[in-house]
């Protein structure tokens, strides 16, 4: 059983805080939703929680030993998908997930079909991806994850451009990550109805702030 977790957690952006205080817990086969107002923190959070910034102060700490210590094996046992398209337009859909199943240790011969069958574009794997509507193009991002096994998923707005079967495929996918005992963190403004989730609520962090502003003063 793997444990993920973040204890008293500050986030500074641009030297003024997002949020304070912050903790979270996450086991094998879970799956945290944070949600809160644009400017919470959300997408700060997983940034923290991929090791691409670093708290203000607190900890994270993977089976009970910081992050920081080993910030390559970090690496390794997740998949972080932010907001920005990793998807190459000169490349095919199915060039573009050999190129990341190369790098994410998976085997480009037998990983890509599956991958891109499971959202749904396998039709469109010979399509130079300049040619990808934004959705198809978030589907292309998305099937990376099912390239290689990972530990733990971090996934900002992944249902953004998805019409409502791309979804149920997303919550799926996501499904079978955690029934393999794999974990997901993923921020949402809207309900994607993962099984027995936990919830995070930022806006009370930053709620927070705002008291301790006021009293400062």
């Amino acid at each position: 059983m793997n444990r993920f977790e973040g204890i008293s957690l500050d986030c500074l952006r641009s030297a003024r805080p997002v949020f304070r205080g912050l903790a979270f817990q996450i086991e094998s086969g879970g799956a945290l939703v944070l949600t809160g107002p644009n400017g919470s923190g959300k997408s700060s959070l997983l940034r923290l929680m991929a090791g691409l910034l670093p708290p203000a102060a607190g900890s994270l700490s993977w089976n009970g030993q910081a992050i920081s210590d080993d910030p390559d094996a970090h690496r390794m046992r997740l998949r972080y998908l932010g907001h920005l398209d990793a998807v190459k337009p000169a490349l095919t859909a199915a060039e573009n997930l050999a190129f990341w199943a190369g790098l994410m240790g998976g085997d480009p011969d037998t990983a890509v079909a599956p991958a891109l069958d499971a959202l749904g574009i396998g039709h469109l794997s010979d399509l130079p991806a300049r040619f990808l509507s934004a959705g198809q193009k978030r589907r292309l991002n998305l099937a990376r994850l099912a390239l290689a096994p990972a530990a733990i998923w971090l996934l900002d707005e992944p249902a953004t451009a998805l019409d409502a079967e791309t979804t149920d495929r997303l919550r799926a996918l996501i499904q079978r990550h955690r029934d393999a005992g794999g974990m997901a963190v993923v921020s949402t403004h809207s309900d994607l109805g993962l099984k027995d989730a936990d919830n995070l609520d930022l806006s009370g962090f930053a709620a927070r702030l705002s008291v301790d502003a006021d009293t400062a003063a």
